[in-house]
């Protein structure tokens, strides 16, 4: 059973998600063969506040300090 783990800043549309989640499953079966009903993916959304880049937030970036 292949899992797929995706993590992404929170914010996107649920049909987006929804879009990703079928296609990330599609790709991952027809590259490996595997059945679409034993594929597993999970998205985890992570706060601006939890996610950095270089040391500083997404919030602290957004906000300009």
């Amino acid at each position: 059973m292949p899992i797929v783990s995706i993590h992404m800043r929170k914010g996107r549309k649920p049909e987006a998600k929804k879009m990703l989640l079928r296609k990330v499953t599609d790709a991952v079966a027809e590259s490996i063969g595997a059945d679409p009903g034993k594929i597993r993916v999970l998205i985890h959304e992570v706060d601006d506040s939890h996610w950095s880049v270089g040391g500083i937030s997404y919030q602290d970036q957004e906000n300009g300090t």
